[in-house]
C-alpha cells in the first residue's frame, strides 16, 4: 500500500473455515479506503478514538452492499456462461470506488472451459480490476492461473489459539466454560475457526450458560479418555469380564467397535 504496488490477482489457499473469504473482504476494504494511509497501512479496523470513522466504501463493504465488490461462489457458478458474465462486467469502470474487486470463492470448482474463459481476463486485466480467488484445493487450479496470482497459504489455526479465542467469546457472552471443554471443541474443529465457533454455538444451545467437559463429549459424540484408561487397567489386571463390560458400554453409547 505504501509503495502503491497492488497486484491484479491474489490466491488465498488453505483448509475450510480459517478466514480466506473474510481476508478477501478486508483486502477489498483496504484497496478502496478513502483516507490516506498512515505508516504505509490503511486503517481498516473498527473506528476508535485515534482513528476516524469508517468511510462510505468500507461501511458498504462490511454490510455486503457495495456495487463495486462482486462476490461469486464458484461452487454454484461453475459454467462458462457464469464466467463470461463476470468478464463482461470487468470492462466497465467502478461506479464509485477506486477499484472493482472480484472475490471468487471455491475457484477450483470452475470447469475447464470456464477457467480458459477466465484466463484471458486474468492475463490482461484492466487497471481498475482486482481479483481475489479463494480455494481449499489449490492443486485443482490450472498452472496458467496460478502463475498469474500472488499466492498466500493459510495455515491451520493452532488448538491453543483457538481455545484462547473461544474463552474470549465465552467471557464476552457471559458463558462459564471449562477449559477442557473448549480444548475438546478446538481439537474437533481441526484447525478451522468457523467450525469451532459453530460447534460452540450449538453446544451453548444444548448445555446453556454452563459449558462442561461432560456436556461437550456427550453432544459431540466423543469417546472419553477415561474409557481408554479403564479398559487398559482391566487388561493389565487380566480382568476379562470388566474389560468386556466396558467394551459393551462403549458399544451401547453408539461407538464403532474398532
Amino acid at each position: 500500500f505504501a509503495l502503491n504496488r497492488i497486484h491484479q490477482a491474489y490466491l488465498l489457499t488453505g483448509v475450510r473455515g480459517i478466514g480466506k473469504t473474510t481476508t478477501a473482504r478486508i483486502l477489498a476494504r483496504a484497496f478502496n479506503y478513502e483516507l490516506p494511509a498512515q505508516n504505509g497501512q490503511p486503517a481498516i479496523n473498527e473506528p476508535s478514538v485515534a482513528m476516524p470513522a469508517l468511510g462510505v466504501h468500507c461501511q458498504a463493504i462490511i454490510e455486503s452492499r457495495h456495487v463495486d465488490i462482486i462476490e461469486m461462489d464458484a461452487a454454484s457458478h461453475t459454467g462458462i456462461d457464469d464466467v463470461k458474465q463476470l468478464t463482461d462486467g470487468v470492462r466497465y469502470s467502478p461506479a464509485s470506488a477506486r477499484y472493482k474487486v472480484y472475490i471468487i470463492d471455491e475457484v477450483h470448482m470452475l470447469s475447464d472451459k470456464a477457467f480458459n474463459a477466465f484466463l484471458k481476463t486474468l492475463e490482461e486485466p484492466p487497471a481498475h480490476a482486482i481479483f481475489i480467488l479463494a480455494t481449499t484445493e489449490r492443486h485443482k487450479i490450472i498452472p496458467t492461473i496460478l502463475s498469474r496470482c500472488q499466492i498466500f497459504d493459510f495455515k491451520r489455526i493452532q488448538i491453543s489459539d483457538m481455545s484462547e479465542y473461544l474463552a474470549y467469546v465465552a467471557k464476552s457472552e457471559g458463558i462459564e466454560a471449562e477449559q477442557d471443554a473448549l480444548h475438546i471443541i478446538a481439537q474437533k474443529a481441526d484447525g478451522a475457526m468457523r467450525d469451532a465457533l459453530s460447534m460452540f454455538d450449538q453446544l451453548v444451545s444444548f448445555a446453556g450458560k454452563q459449558l462442561t467437559y461432560k456436556a461437550v463429549i456427550e453432544n459431540l459424540n466423543i469417546l472419553d479418555y477415561d474409557y481408554y484408561f479403564r479398559i487398559s487397567a482391566a487388561a493389565l489386571e487380566s480382568n476379562i469380564p470388566e474389560a468386556l463390560l466396558i467394551y459393551n458400554e462403549i458399544l451401547d453409547n453408539g461407538f464403532d467397535g474398532h
